[in-house]
């Protein structure tokens, strides 16, 4: 069996890795495939140097990331309760629900922060009163809101 050659992706490969990762492919699969259409380069100790920085570089990006939204979620919990005013019919039931872009934008009114919508969870609004959600800022970071529905 030959032995293993180590590569440099520049793009990613499905069930082989992404793009920056140093794999081990067969010399074949390497000369004949990877290395021919610019896929991979071969790794020199100065690449796997480069590959080593690029890491460090992401995983420093990644931490100040994280600790941004973890000061937003800060910031958020201490406003404490976000009102949202509906239209009212019988027995505080409201018109219509509470939706992720009316809690965006009543934060972004009252904060000025900009939060992507999409990480928005809301539960089941459909009477006056108080109920929590659920934002999420980070993959490891998700604050809790309290919103506040009155009728108009």
């Amino acid at each position: 069996m030959a032995k293993k050659l180590q590569v440099v992706l520049n793009q990613d490969v499905k069930n082989l890795g992404i793009s920056g990762d140093v794999v081990e492919v067969a010399p074949g699969y390497a000369r004949n495939y990877l290395i021919p259409q610019k896929i991979a380069f071969r790794t020199t100790p100065g690449i796997l140097k480069q590959v080593e920085r690029r890491r460090e570089q992401e995983r420093q990006r990644q931490i100040e990331l994280k600790q941004a939204a973890e000061a937003q979620k800060t910031a958020l919990e201490t406003v404490g309760r976000f009102k949202i005013a509906k239209q009212v019919g019988e027995n505080d039931a409201i018109f219509g629900t509470v939706t992720d872009r009316e809690l965006v934008d009543v934060i972004k009114e009252n904060t000025g922060q900009e939060i992507d919508r999409r990480g928005v969870t809301l539960p089941e609004i459909s009477k006056v009163g108080f109920y929590k959600a659920q934002i999420k800022l980070h993959p490891e970071v998700t604050a809790e809101v309290e919103i506040q529905v009155v009728g108009s």
